[in-house]
């Protein structure tokens, strides 16, 4: 099981990411830990905005690039409201990407 996910970084600014481990790799963007990403060494992670789960990693791959491309309008968008995630994001099985509750 492969996640994708956006948090909330200092300044309002938002960093999606991918991850097969979401506990391990929240834990390190939090904790401003070595392992973190860059920009959330620099950009302070504040809180977990959503998550989706995908069956394997090409599939998170593909929705991390997707979701990267949209305008941060559109992201938060995405974030409040899940029902717009085909049309956002204009996946042929919307179905392979599962929204979870956080």
């Amino acid at each position: 099981m492969y996640y994708v996910y956006i948090i909330k970084c200092e300044g309002g600014m938002l960093y999606t990411g991918i991850t097969s481990d979401i506990d391990r790799r929240l834990d390190e963007h939090f904790g401003q830990t070595a392992r973190c990403a860059k920009y959330t060494r620099s950009h302070k992670a504040l809180s977990l905005e959503a998550l989706w789960s995908c069956g394997d990693r090409s599939l998170a791959s593909k929705l991390e690039y997707r979701i990267k491309q949209l305008t941060k309008a559109r992201k938060l968008r995405l974030i409040a409201d899940n029902s717009c995630f085909s049309e956002l994001l204009g996946t042929e099985n919307p179905e392979l990407y599962c929204r979870e509750i956080i």
